[in-house]
């Protein structure tokens, strides 16, 4: 007897594939119709209702096909999140919340990496775009370009017109009227705050060390920097201001430089804690002793901030409520309006806190 065909064999071993919206439907005692409005989630239905059927969806192991869903006009169930660099901590623990969160709702989070390319953000939010993603979330500071912002709020359009929402995390909204979410934290003020805690003890020489120039965050940071010494009428001594980079080496290599040219500091406020590793590094090397010699303060409060010896006084991003509350918002857009433009322009700020540790003393008589 010759053997059958590995098809029919394999068919006939998985009875489940065979699975369809009619025996979802008969098993949860509703219509098919009904099986079709909570898989697509394009039209209300009673609580009672989905649980039902997504228990026999569940049950009968019944996987309803993406692109299927995409023809039915309806969005992907997925959140799409869009960041710089993917092994950086800010950028990591802020994913994990949107991770988090998508999961609760039911929905896949798909990660993008642009290598810190304003191009490849823009292409990666396309991409999502063409997949339907129930929402978009840009992570992180914007460049501060008009042609950019124009360019985001044409996307932020499309995707409202599609169903979604485009979610700016971490970084200021879009002009008026462009349908976009924002979440945003206190950089402004966080920064004033920790300025004001190195003014407090005694330190009016503090060089500044802050990321790109043409980041909103860049800005922002700096602004509350400057706003702590006017708030004290201190005068903030612009040779002692440095903008450039967040990395690690950059905190390294600025903290010597300034060191070579003679710089008169007693205390450094690194932008971040990355950049304050730096610091870190470049004053051991030359001897000198954190905070005895030069109190350091960074920005961010990620891991690095307690492994560092002294540990680093620094500012608190809540980063993972920050992903958490970018999905929120994202969601809400679908379920408040059949307006894609009703949620235009809602921003959420979060708060910010100054942890104080042990990098900072007064600074030395002299």
């Amino acid at each position: 007897m010759a053997a059958e065909p590995p098809r029919q064999r394999a068919r006939r071993r998985d009875p489940e594939a065979a699975r369809t919206i009619r025996d979802v439907a008969a098993r949860a005692g509703v219509s098919t119709a009904t099986v079709s409005r909570v898989v697509n989630g394009n039209y209300p239905v009673a609580a009672s209702t989905r649980a039902a059927v997504e228990r026999a969806m569940r049950d009968l192991g019944y996987v309803a096909n993406a692109h299927a869903r995409a023809l039915a006009g309806s969005t992907t169930r997925v959140v799409g999140i869009v960041v710089s660099e993917i092994v950086d901590p800010f950028f990591a623990y802020i994913a994990r919340g949107v991770q988090a969160e998508a999961l609760s709702s039911g929905r896949l989070c798909l990660v993008c990496s642009t290598q810190g390319g304003d191009s490849a953000e823009l292409r990666f939010v396309d991409l999502l775009l063409e997949q339907r993603a129930d929402a978009v979330i840009l992570v992180g500071g914007a460049v501060e370009d008009q042609e950019y912002f124009a360019a985001v709020g044409q996307r932020a359009r499309q995707l409202a017109n599609n169903g979604s929402s485009l979610v700016l995390c971490g970084r200021p909204g879009l002009e008026s009227g462009v349908p976009a979410y924002a979440v945003e934290y206190d950089n402004t003020g966080g920064a004033a705050a920790i300025t004001d805690h190195l003014l407090s003890v005694g330190h009016t020489r503090i060089l500044y060390l802050g990321g790109p120039t043409t980041l909103s965050t860049t800005t922002a940071r700096l602004r509350g920097f400057r706003q702590a010494f006017a708030a004290r009428k201190l005068a903030c001594d612009e040779s002692l201001v440095r903008t450039g980079a967040f990395g690690r080496q950059w905190g390294y290599d600025q903290t010597l430089r300034a060191l070579d040219d003679g710089l008169d500091f007693t205390a450094i406020f690194a932008a971040n804690d990355i950049v304050a590793a730096g610091v870190y590094a470049a004053l051991r090397e030359r001897g000198l002793s954190i905070p005895g010699d030069v109190s350091v303060v960074g920005y961010d409060d990620v891991p690095v901030a307690v492994e560092l010896r002294p540990a680093l006084t620094t500012v608190r991003v809540p980063l993972e409520e920050l992903g958490r509350a970018a999905v929120r918002a994202g969601l809400a857009g679908q379920e408040q309006s059949a307006d894609p433009f009703a949620h235009q322009q809602q921003v959420t700020t979060l708060g910010t806190v100054v942890v104080v540790r042990d990098s900072v003393a007064p600074p030395r008589m002299r």
